[in-house]
């Protein structure tokens, strides 16, 4: 369900929006925000809500690991797109899960018109490390909207 009021969205998104994803601003279009439900001190798997207001997304980028790794997506509330290089992009809406394998270059975000949010579970593995690549740019973007 599209939630371009933040006050509608806030009501659903069940883990909360946190606070300023500034760490990794550097990497998205728009602002995004960062509540951690575990510490990854304690546990060997880390978890965040990861909200993005509307029109941001996160660059294209990698999840690198030798074996394991990867990235898990539970969507939760408002409505997003998702996209692996080379393939249609997906509608994400609370209740998708997108599992994303090591070494599959992707991004997510916010749709134009609607607060985002996705539980994102980083899989344990060996060797693993980010890539940030490009942004998507508006021109992507703007054509995954106009479908």
């Amino acid at each position: 369900m599209k939630q371009l009021s933040y006050e509608e969205f806030e009501k659903a998104n069940l883990f909360g929006k946190g606070g300023s994803n500034e760490a990794f601003a550097q990497y998205f279009i728009g602002d995004s925000f960062l509540n951690p439900l575990t510490n990854p001190k304690e546990t060997a798997v880390f978890l965040a809500n990861v909200t993005f207001e509307p029109g941001c997304r996160n660059n294209w980028h990698i999840h690198h690991a030798t074996s394991g790794g990867g990235q898990l997506l539970l969507c939760t509330a408002g409505e997003g797109w998702y996209q692996e290089e080379g393939k249609a992009p997906v509608n994400l809406t609370p209740g998708t899960v997108i599992t994303i394998p090591p070494e599959v270059k992707h991004w997510h975000g916010a749709k134009v018109d609607s607060w985002f949010s996705h539980v994102a579970v980083e899989v344990p593995g060996e060797d693993t490390a980010n890539e940030w690549c490009e942004p998507v740019t508006d021109e992507e973007y703007n054509e995954l909207e106009e479908k």
